[in-house]
C-alpha cells in the first residue's frame, strides 16, 4: 500500500486534538479535515487509536497494542483519515500509552495468557506482577463481597470461569475441580473489591485498579507493544507522539532513549507535570513537555496577586471552619498526601515496605540489618509526603527530591528517637549510599513510581477539590498557594523555552483539565474584585437554601460564575465528582447519599435557581474584562515559544468542567467570534512564518511606559512579529484606563494582522493599539 508523500514532520506549527471514540471515529474525524486545515494547524493530535476496551470514551485502557482500535474504524480507518489529512497538508501526532494496560482478561489477549499459564507464561514478564505476594496468585478485585456471598455466582464454563461479566481462563486440567480447589488451583483470585485498597499485588495506574501496569522497561515487551505504532510511524501513517504519564514508569529516561532511537528522533512530547521551578530532565531525547507547565505561566498572567490574597481571606471566612483546616495550601497537600497512602495507595505503600524489608534482611551493610518492617513503612511514608515533585529519576536527583530538610522533619515523626534512623536508612538507598545491585534499583524504582501515583492523586485528585478560594488556580500543572505569575517571570520562562526546549508543546485546555481555558479566564477576574464577589455570596446565601457546607458551596457558585448558563445536569455532575474527590464526606468508595442529596438539592436551590441569578448578573457585569482574558489568553499561548495545541472546540468560545463534560464529540464550523478571528491570525501568521516561531527564532519582552504599563503584556519575535495583550483590565478600568501609556516598538514600520490598513511605528499609544480589541497582532512591513 502506498502512502502520499507526507510532509516534513520534524516540528509541527500547532496542533489540534481529537478526543476519538465509538461516537467520533476516524471517519468522523476524516469529515472534519477541510475545516481543520483551514484553521491553519499543521497535524491532528488523536487520543490513543490502538485496541481498547468496547465502548471505552477516551482509549486510554489499551487492551491490544498490536492492533488499531476496531470500533474506531480500525487500521484501514487509521491510514484513510491519514491520506485525507495529508490531501489537506496535515499530519498526525499520536497519543501513545506505555504505562498501563486494561485490567480486563476477556479483551486483553496478553493478560488472557498470563492468568491462565502464571509467571511461566511468555507474556508474563509484560506485567508488574509481585508472585512472590498473595501466595503466587494474582489479586482481581472484581467481586462485589466477600467470597462466601459472591460463591454461587461464580461459575465455570468449558474453560473458563464466569462472573456476571467477567470472564478469566482455566488452568488446564482445573475446570472439573470443587469450586473452593478451583479458585486454589488458579493463577489469580478473584476477590472482593475492597481488597484492592490494602492487598493487591499489581501495579496499578495511579489507584485505579482496572489498569495493571506494564514493563516497557524490558526490551522484549517494549519491541511487542510498540511495534504497531512504529509501523505506523516508519510507514508515514503517523508523523509524531504524545508519551502518556512518563513518571510511572520503571525508567523514563531509559524508557524515551529508546523510543527516540525506534522512531528515528520523531518530534515527540511527554505529559510531565513539572513542579513550580522544577525542570525537564536535560538528558531526555524529547521535543519537550505536552504543555502543563505554560498553562500555568498563562493563567498567571491574568490573576492578580493582591486580589487573590484576598479571595483566600474571604474564602477562609466563608468556608471556616469547615475547609481543611481553613484553606493552607501546603497544610492541604500534606495532609492529602497522609490520606492516600493510607487508603488509595496502601497496596503500595505495602509493597514498597515488602522490597524495603526484605533488602535490609539480605544487605551485607550491618546499618541496614534490624530495620522493622513498620519503622521502614513509616520512614517511606514521612518522605514520600514531604516530597513537592512526582519523582526523583536518578539517585543524584534523589539529593535534590529527599532533601534533608524533609528528612530532619520525617525523623521527629518517630516517638522513640532511636527507630528515627530508619529514615537514613531510607534515604541513604534512595542516594544510592549502598550500591546499585538489583534490589537497590528495585528499591529506587518501586520509591519513584509510588511518589509519581501519590503526587499525581494527592494533589490533584484530592487537594485541588479541597483548597478553592479560586477554581481556576486548581489546574493539572498548577501552583494553587501563589497562582499569580508577574510579566517579568513569564518572559523569564519564555526565554529559557526557547532557549532549551523550544519545540515543546504548549496548551491551554486538554482533555484532563479541569476547567477549560475560557472558563477559567472567567474566573480570573474575581482575583481582580473579590470584594464584589463577597458581597454576592453574602446575598445569595441568605436566600434561605440549605448549605451542605461552606467549602462546596463556594466551589459550586464559582462552578456556574465561571461556566455561566448551562443546564443544571451538568453542574450537578461536576459538583458531585468534586465532593467525591475530596473525600470529606463522602468518596468514591464510601458514599454518603444524604450528604451528596443535600448538595444536589443545594446545586438545584441556590446556583442553578433564583440567587444563582445574582451571580449570572455579576458574570455579566464583569464580561469585557473575561473578554480581555480570553483572547489574551488565546493569542499569548499561540505566539509564545512551542508548539501550541488546541484542544477541539477551543478555536471559539469553550466553556467545559472536568471530564466526561470536557469529552463531548465536538461540532466544527460552529462559533465565530473575536477568539475565533484571533486563533484564524495567530494561526496563519505561525504556518506563513514558520521560522518566526520555530526553533530557531527568538523571543524579546516589550515593556510599555507610563502610569498603565503593568497592564500590557507584550513580547516580539524574531524582531518580526509582536504580540501585545491586556492584563488585569478591571484593576486598570478603576484606575482610570491607559492614559498616555506606551509601547516602544522594534524598529520599522509595523501592520495589524487583524485589521489590514492600521500601522505603528516608534511608541504606539496603547490606547490606540487596542482601540478595537484588548489584543494586538503585529507584523513588521517589508521595507
Amino acid at each position: 500500500m502506498t502512502t502520499p508523500e507526507r510532509p516534513d514532520p520534524a516540528v509541527p506549527t500547532a496542533t489540534y486534538r481529537l478526543q476519538l471514540q465509538p461516537g467520533f471515529p476516524f471517519a468522523a474525524a476524516a469529515e472534519a479535515v477541510p475545516y481543520l486545515a483551514s484553521l491553519g494547524v499543521s497535524h491532528l493530535h488523536l487520543s490513543p487509536v490502538l485496541e481498547a476496551v468496547p465502548g471505552s470514551p477516551h482509549g486510554y485502557d489499551v487492551v491490544d497494542p498490536a492492533r488499531v482500535r476496531e470500533e474506531l474504524g480500525g487500521e484501514e480507518g487509521l491510514r484513510e483519515l491519514s491520506r485525507t489529512a495529508r490531501r489537506h497538508g496535515l499530519g498526525l501526532v499520536v497519543d501513545i500509552v506505555p504505562n498501563h494496560m486494561a485490567m480486563s482478561p476477556r479483551h486483553n489477549p496478553a493478560l488472557w495468557e498470563v492468568l491462565r499459564d502464571g509467571p511461566s507464561s511468555r507474556r508474563a514478564r509484560w506485567f508488574d506482577i509481585d508472585w512472590e505476594a498473595q501466595g503466587g496468585q494474582v489479586l482481581l478485585p472484581v467481586l462485589g463481597g466477600p467470597l462466601g456471598e459472591e460463591a454461587d455466582r461464580l461459575k465455570t464454563d468449558g474453560d473458563v470461569l464466569r462472573y456476571y461479566d467477567h470472564v478469566f481462563p482455566l488452568r488446564e486440567g482445573t475446570a472439573s475441580l470443587p469450586l473452593p480447589q478451583l479458585l486454589d488451583a488458579q493463577w489469580y483470585r478473584p476477590v472482593w473489591w475492597r481488597l484492592a485498597r490494602t492487598e493487591l499485588n499489581y501495579r496499578r495506574f495511579f489507584s485505579i485498579s482496572e489498569l495493571i501496569g506494564v514493563r516497557v522497561e524490558d526490551p522484549e515487551v517494549f519491541e511487542a507493544t510498540h511495534a504497531k505504532i512504529l509501523e505506523l510511524l516508519h510507514e508515514g501513517v503517523v508523523d509524531g507522539l504524545r508519551v502518556d504519564h512518563p513518571d510511572g514508569l520503571a525508567d523514563p529516561g531509559g524508557y524515551l532513549r529508546r523510543l527516540h532511537e525506534a522512531t528515528g528522533g520523531r518530534w515527540t512530547v511527554v505529559e510531565k507535570i513539572l513542579a513550580d521551578g522544577e525542570g525537564l530532565p536535560a538528558s531526555w531525547p524529547v521535543a519537550g513537555t505536552t504543555g502543563y507547565d505554560a498553562l500555568r505561566h498563562v493563567d498567571g498572567l491574568f490573576m492578580d496577586p493582591d486580589g487573590f490574597g484576598e479571595l483566600l481571606g474571604r474564602y477562609r471566612a466563608y468556608a471556616a471552619p469547615q475547609t481543611d483546616r481553613g484553606g493552607d495550601w501546603d497544610a492541604t497537600v500534606r495532609r492529602a498526601a497522609y490520606k492516600v497512602l493510607t487508603h488509595e495507595l496502601a497496596a503500595e505503600t505495602e509493597r514498597l515496605t515488602r522490597v524495603a524489608s526484605r533488602l535490609c534482611a539480605t544487605a551485607p551493610e550491618t546499618a541496614l540489618r534490624d530495620r522493622a518492617p513498620w519503622a521502614l513503612r513509616t520512614a517511606l511514608t514521612e518522605l514520600l509526603v514531604r516530597l513537592e515533585v512526582y519523582r526523583p529519576y536518578s539517585p543524584e536527583d534523589a539529593a535534590t527530591v529527599v532533601t534533608e530538610e524533609a528528612a530532619a522533619e520525617a525523623r521527629r515523626a518517630f516517638a522513640v528517637p532511636e527507630e528515627a534512623g530508619a529514615v537514613d536508612v531510607v534515604r541513604d538507598l534512595l542516594l544510592g549510599r549502598y550500591g546499585d545491585g538489583p534490589a537497590h534499583v528495585e528499591f529506587r524504582t518501586r520509591f519513584a513510581q509510588t511518589a509519581s501515583a501519590l503526587r499525581a492523586k494527592s494533589v490533584e485528585d484530592t487537594a485541588f477539590y479541597r483548597y478553592v478560594p479560586l477554581l481556576s488556580a486548581t489546574e493539572v500543572g498548577g501552583e494553587p498557594g501563589g497562582p499569580a505569575v508577574a510579566p517579568d517571570r513569564f518572559h523569564a520562562y519564555c526565554a529559557r523555552v526557547q532557549r532549551d526546549w523550544p519545540a515543546t508543546g504548549t496548551v491551554l485546555s486538554t482533555h484532563d483539565a479541569k476547567r477549560s481555558a475560557d472558563v477559567r479566564a472567567a474566573l480570573h477576574v474575581l482575583t481582580e474584585c473579590p470584594e464584589r464577589w463577597a458581597d454576592v455570596l453574602t446575598e445569595v446565601s441568605r436566600a434561605g437554601q440549605a448549605v451542605p457546607d461552606g467549602q462546596t458551596a463556594w466551589a459550586a457558585w464559582q462552578t456556574v460564575f465561571g461556566l455561566g448558563p448551562a443546564k443544571e445536569e451538568r453542574v450537578q455532575a461536576a459538583l458531585l465528582k468534586h465532593v467525591r474527590e475530596a473525600g470529606l464526606f463522602t468518596s468514591w468508595t464510601e458514599q454518603e447519599p444524604p450528604y451528596e442529596e443535600a448538595v444536589a438539592r443545594f446545586v438545584t436551590a441556590g446556583p442553578c435557581g433564583v440567587p444563582g441569578r445574582k451571580v449570572a448578573e455579576l458574570r455579566e457585569a464583569l464580561e469585557p474584562h473575561i473578554r480581555a482574558n480570553v483572547l489574551g489568553a488565546a493569542l499569548v499561548h499561540l505566539t509564545m515559544p512551542g508548539v501550541p495545541d488546541l484542544y477541539q472546540g477551543t478555536e471559539h468560545e469553550y466553556r467545559a468542567l472536568v471530564d466526561p463534560d470536557n469529552r463531548r464529540p465536538p461540532r466544527f464550523g460552529e462559533g465565530g467570534g473575536d477568539k475565533e478571528a484571533v486563533t484564524r491570525a495567530a494561526l496563519a501568521l505561525r504556518a506563513r512564518r514558520p521560522e518566526v516561531f520555530g526553533t530557531t527564532a527568538s523571543y524579546e519582552p516589550l515593556t510599555a511606559v507610563g502610569a498603565a504599563a503593568d497592564h500590557c503584556l507584550a513580547f516580539a519575535r524574531s524582531g518580526e512579529v509582536v504580540t501585545a495583550v491586556t492584563r488585569l483590565s478591571l484593576r486598570l478600568a478603576e484606575s482610570g484606563g491607559w492614559g498616555d501609556t506606551r509601547l516602544p516598538l522594534p524598529r520599522g514600520r509595523w501592520a495589524d494582522v487583524r485589521e489590514p490598513g492600521r500601522e505603528f511605528t516608534g511608541e504606539a499609544r496603547v490606547a490606540e493599539l487596542f482601540a478595537a480589541s484588548p489584543v494586538a497582532l503585529l507584523e513588521r512591513v517589508p521595507e
